[in-house]
C-alpha cells in the first residue's frame, strides 16, 4: 500500500513533464486518461452473458452459463476472468508490449486488467498474491522482460495485492497459436514448476497473463500451484482471444 501511495503522489509531477497521449493513436489527452474517445469506443469489454469458466462472450445466452468448450472440462483454476476482447487496438497493444519492447504499455494494460478485480467472480475474494505466468529463460532473454510480470507489478501498485513470482517454465514449448485445446495441453505437459522456496501453501492465488485463448497455459500453471499446496487458483487476463 505504501508503494501505491508513493506512486499516486508522483503521478501529477510525471504528467507535468510527460503529457499523456492516447496509447494507440497518440492523440494528446487530458490527465488521467489512456485512450482518446474514438479509441476507447473501439475497445470491446466482455460483459454478461459470458462463460463463467473462460469468459467467452455469447450474445445469444442469458444469465450464468458454461460454454460448450468448457462444459464437461475439469479445470484446475476456479475461473478465468478476461476483461476485453483481443481485437483491433487491444491486439495491437499486446503485440507492441510483447514484440516491440514498449514496456510502458504495462501500466495501460494493468489499468484494464484492474477492472477484472470488480468482476463478480473475483470481487469477493481475498488474494494472497498475484502470480504472473512465466516465460522460458530463452524467450525471456529474447524479449528482455516478461510482459505478464510487468503487468502484474503495475496491477499490484493499483490493488495492493503483492506479486509472487512462484512459477518457472521448464520447457521451451513450440508456439501455441495454431493448436487446439487438446494439443495445447499436450504441448504444455510438464512445462511448469513451482520455484524452489516459493511458499504457496494455503494461499489464494490469482494468476495474471496478457491473453486467454483456450486456458491451457493457465490450467497448467494452476495445476502445479495446487499440487504444491495452494488453497485456490483463479486467473485474470487483460484480453480474451
Amino acid at each position: 500500500m505504501l508503494k501505491k501511495k508513493i506512486t499516486d503522489a508522483f503521478e501529477p509531477l510525471a504528467t507535468l513533464f510527460f503529457p499523456p497521449h492516447c496509447a494507440h493513436c497518440q492523440t494528446r489527452l487530458e490527465a488521467g486518461r489512456d485512450f482518446c474517445g474514438d479509441c476507447e469506443a473501439r475497445i470491446e469489454r466482455i460483459k454478461v452473458p459470458r462463460c463463467e469458466s473462460c469468459s467467452q462472450p455469447y450474445d445469444c445466452a442469458t444469465g450464468e452459463f458454461t460454454c460448450p468448450n468448457c462444459r464437461g472440462e475439469a479445470f484446475y483454476f476456479e475461473c478465468a476472468v478476461a476483461v476485453v476482447r483481443s481485437r483491433s487496438l487491444i491486439r495491437d497493444l499486446i503485440h507492441r508490449i510483447k514484440y516491440g519492447k514498449e514496456i510502458w504499455l504495462a501500466r495501460v494494460l494493468a489499468q484494464i486488467a484492474a477492472e477484472g478485480l470488480e468482476d463478480s467472480r473475483l470481487e469477493d475474494e481475498e488474494f494472497d498474491a498475484l502470480v504472473p505466468v512465466p516465460l522460458h529463460p530463452k524467450r525471456l532473454r529474447e524479449r528482455e522482460y516478461n510482459q505478464a510480470a510487468v503487468i502484474a507489478e503495475n496491477l499490484s501498485r493499483r490493488s495492493g495485492i503483492p506479486v509472487l513470482c512462484a512459477l518457472e517454465r521448464l520447457r521451451y514449448t513450440t508456439t501455441q497459436t495454431a493448436l487446439d485445446r487438446k494439443n495445447r495441453r499436450q504441448n504444455l505437459r510438464n512445462a511448469f514448476s513451482v520455484v524452489k522456496n516459493a511458499d504457496v501453501t494455503n494461499k489464494n492465488l490469482l494468476l495474471v497473463d496478457d491473453v486467454l485463448t483456450t486456458g491451457s497455459t493457465l490450467d497448467a500453471c494452476a495445476a502445479v500451484l495446487l499440487e504444491r499446496g495452494a488453497s485456490s487458483v483463479r486467473a485474470l487476463t487483460v484480453a480474451r482471444g
